[in-house]
């Protein structure tokens, strides 16, 4: 799922590069898409190379190279097709859990069912997949007291932690961790990402578990913690 400014530049950039072989300037994106300034253009950019729609290559200038284009979108106003329940196999990784859910047990058991909100990954607003689409299924262990809610991670930004394309993590909503957790963090309001929270002094971190990806550093006003990752769910 991408934003509409996200898909706006990648039908861009995708149309600019069969007409003439290069890709616009950051000046013309920024005109293009309404910007006001060219730091909007650098974090889609970087939101579409995490989810690997598009890289940039090394050692030239203004050189960015399409590898996939969205399918089966139809227009901005779209709804995407209802995503079946979901089961898969339980990780259990180095989390604390508590025995206290508030969410309401299926009557499977002691599974509790889990509003899935959607894809998450850089450039996916967290606003916009605010309304399940469907419902997973999880041990009620995994869980402790407030509220919890799942999400599918599209892109490899947090591999070396353990977090996969296409897993499905369990996130606790808060708006408050400690220093160095796994979160979903929004930026400025409207671009939201699973990265490693580090606060120094005032600024924020935002860690990827990638060495193929750098670390963003905000100011605090910038940032708002979603929730944290309590849990992982994958399906072989």
């Amino acid at each position: 799922m991408l934003t509409k400014k996200q898909y706006e530049l990648l039908t861009l950039l995708n149309e600019r590069i069969k007409d003439t072989g290069v890709p616009p300037s950051f000046d013309e994106m920024k005109d293009a898409l309404g910007l006001k300034s060219k730091s909007g253009i650098h974090r889609l950019i970087s939101g579409l190379e995490e989810r690997g729609f598009i890289r940039r290559l090394p050692h030239r200038a203004r050189a960015l190279e399409i590898l996939k284009l969205p399918e089966n979108i139809s227009d901005d106003n779209s709804s995407p097709a209802p995503k079946q329940k979901i089961s898969g196999n339980v990780i259990r990784g180095d989390f604390r859990h508590e025995h206290a859910p508030d969410q309401h047990a299926s009557e499977s058991g002691d599974n509790v069912e889990l509003p899935m909100l959607g894809r998450i990954a850089a450039g996916t607003p967290i606003a916009a997949i605010s309304d399940p689409s469907s419902f997973i299924g999880v041990p009620g262990s995994m869980l402790g007291g407030g509220e919890h809610f799942a999400l599918e991670i599209d892109g490899d930004s947090m591999i070396e932690a353990g977090i996969f394309d296409g897993d499905m993590v369990i996130i606790e909503r808060t708006n408050r961790v400690e220093n160095g957790t796994i979160c979903v963090a929004l930026v400025d309001g409207e671009e939201a990402t699973l990265k490693r929270l580090r606060k120094k002094n005032n600024s924020i971190a935002l860690e990827p578990a990638n060495k193929d990806y750098e670390t963003r550093i905000f100011g605090p006003d910038r940032v708002q913690v979603q929730g944290r990752l309590v849990g992982l769910i994958r399906k072989y």
